[in-house]
């Protein structure tokens, strides 16, 4: 299968984090305690009653400009400011029409969407469908190594037959996941007038020229310090008008001093993320209590196939030893022990690559690895470096992120460090680096194997294989299995369910011997709910809108 069939996600990832998709709301008044204080609230014609809520949170930024970040820091943000044309209601994982009067398959390949009449951005600019296709169009022409490009990997091209209607032609017909990915962080509708057609838009362009038609609008912004949102009276879009006054976002630096303004009551809602230690305690707080969510979100090791010990490009370079390094890695990590001593039951051991729960979730890892059972076992970890006759100790050089995942995450990877050099087999280099160059480096190959987590951006087992095992994949870790490939291309368009789920199947069982990456463990969602905040949604939408957030 050629590379345009790719569809990706950075968690993601890269949005897998410290206690689950964590979300915490305080008991709190309208003080901030000595912090940032939100906005004033909406104007009166913002069409929105309600207090404001502040929201605090340990992720990060990327961009605001949706060609240029694949990550649910900046994701979280897309969600309240851009309109999309397909949108999931609270409460649900079904898409249907957002800022779309109608959208459907008018032919295998032809997928045409009617606006809403009468759409603006905050800026009093029209948006018509020549907005929407250029937002799509820049995307691509873009592809910006951080961006979500490869999510439209089987577009073809987009017309315009007049100002609300939009015809997109897809490469492979039949495509089950495009109503999906136009819910996308590829799918954000952006204002032609404000943002470039070939670059990416700076943020301060985006937040000065009000580019935005969704539930809000950006009124304040300090790059990963602090944004303000304001309603957005000329919304149009299927999730209506927010039950607040205005929402304000306050980044922290780390999750210690997010705990404390929870304690303190300086802040309604804590979002992304606390350690299962600080989850555990806060628990036991009366003023607070813990509710469950779906959970889909994973943590994993990738391996880079060019720079990994015997990879492509390394010294004594052979792809069967290198198999058998990742092979032996996974027979001695000890998931169980790094979901109960590490996140306290807050993870569960993961051993495939689509998460338990989603259709067609398969378990091939527990079966070829360790002990057959999910557990670690040394002695298969040597009978597989040994076959491959590989010389040991093995040097390991293992790359996490600290701030990003959670302050769980030096707990984690140093069980991990301990479980591989389990025996002598391995020495593991372990080294961390701060997210912003992080994001950078680990698709450019600097690190040899890694750290990353992720949140889907739909709930459909495909974003659990495509992003990740196409050619040219968003891990940029060099992995090519054309039979895999081919696979995901039938699957995407496989209109028979059973058919369908049978290739997810063949798909996770081909990964599993070859091992791109390592599944370590799968996390739920976590609310905490103060007694004055309402209207939290932890959905199998994965998404977290700011929209029903009231307090009482």
């Amino acid at each position: 299968m050629s590379s345009h069939n790719k569809r990706s996600r950075l968690v993601l990832a890269l949005g897998a984090v410290g206690a689950s998709a964590l979300i915490l709301a305080g008991c709190t008044t309208s003080s901030t305690g000595g912090n940032t204080s939100p906005s004033e609230g909406a104007s009166s014609d913002s069409g929105s009653s309600g207090s404001d809520i502040v929201v605090g949170t340990t992720d990060k930024i990327t961009k605001l400009d949706p060609a240029g970040s694949y990550d649910n820091g900046s994701f979280a943000v897309m969600n309240q400011v851009y309109p999309f044309l397909m949108n999931s209601v609270y409460g649900t994982a079904e898409v249907t029409p957002d800022i779309a009067e109608s959208a459907e398959f008018t032919s295998p390949t032809e997928y045409t969407v009617k606006l809403k009449a009468g759409l603006k951005f905050a800026n009093g600019h029209d948006l018509t469908s020549s907005d929407v296709k250029f937002s799509f169009d820049r995307v691509v022409k873009i592809a910006d190594e951080n961006g979500p490009a490869s999510l439209l990997g089987n577009l073809d091209s987009i017309a315009t037959p007049d100002d609300t209607t939009v015809v997109f032609t897809l490469k492979n017909g039949n495509d089950q996941i495009w109503p999906l990915i136009l819910s996308s962080p590829a799918g954000p509708i952006v204002d032609e007038e404000v943002f470039s057609a070939d670059a990416l838009t700076d943020d301060s362009a985006i937040v000065d020229g009000k580019a935005f038609a969704g539930q809000y609008t950006i009124e304040s912004y300090k790059f990963n310090e602090l944004v303000q949102y304001k309603p957005y009276a000329d919304y149009q879009g299927n999730l209506g008008k927010p039950d607040n006054a205005g929402v304000t976002v306050k980044y922290y630096a780390d999750a210690s001093n997010l705990k404390l303004d929870i304690g303190k009551n300086a802040i309604d809602v804590a979002f992304r993320s606390l350690s299962a230690t600080d989850v555990e305690d806060l628990s036991k707080n009366d003023k607070v209590k813990v509710v469950d969510g779906p959970g889909g979100e994973i943590r994993y090791i990738v391996f880079n196939f060019d720079t990994m010990p015997f990879g492509a490009k390394a010294e004594g370079a052979d792809p069967a030893k290198a198999l058998a390094v990742r092979q032996a890695m996974a027979s001695l990590v000890d998931r169980e022990a790094l979901a109960t001593d590490v996140y306290k039951g807050t993870y569960s051991p993961l051993y495939s690559f689509v998460a338990e729960g989603m259709p067609g979730a398969t378990e091939p890892l527990k079966e070829l690895y360790g002990d057959g059972s999910g557990g670690p076992s040394l002695d298969k970890a040597k009978e597989i470096l040994t076959a491959a006759g590989v010389t040991t100790p093995v040097t390991l050089n293992l790359q996490y992120n600290g701030d990003h995942y959670g302050p769980s995450s030096g707990d984690e990877y140093a069980a991990v460090k301990t479980q591989l050099e389990d025996g002598g087999l391995f020495t593991v280099n372990l080294q961390q680096t701060e997210w912003v160059q992080y994001s950078k480096d680990r698709s450019t190959d600097v690190y040899p194997m890694y750290q990353l987590g992720w949140f889907p951006d739909y709930s459909d087992p495909d974003n659990y294989l495509s992003p990740f095992f196409t050619a040219d994949n968003f891990l940029n870790n060099h992995y090519n299995n054309t039979e895999v490939q081919d696979l995901i291309t039938k699957e995407q368009t496989e209109s028979d369910s059973a058919k369908r789920l049978e290739e997810i199947g063949k798909i996770q069982d081909l990964v599993a011997a070859d091992l791109s990456t390592l599944p370590l463990l799968q996390g739920k969602q976590v609310a905490i709910v103060g007694t004055d905040v309402d209207g939290t949604t932890l959905d199998a939408s994965f998404k977290f809108r700011y929209g029903p957030l009231t307090k009482k």
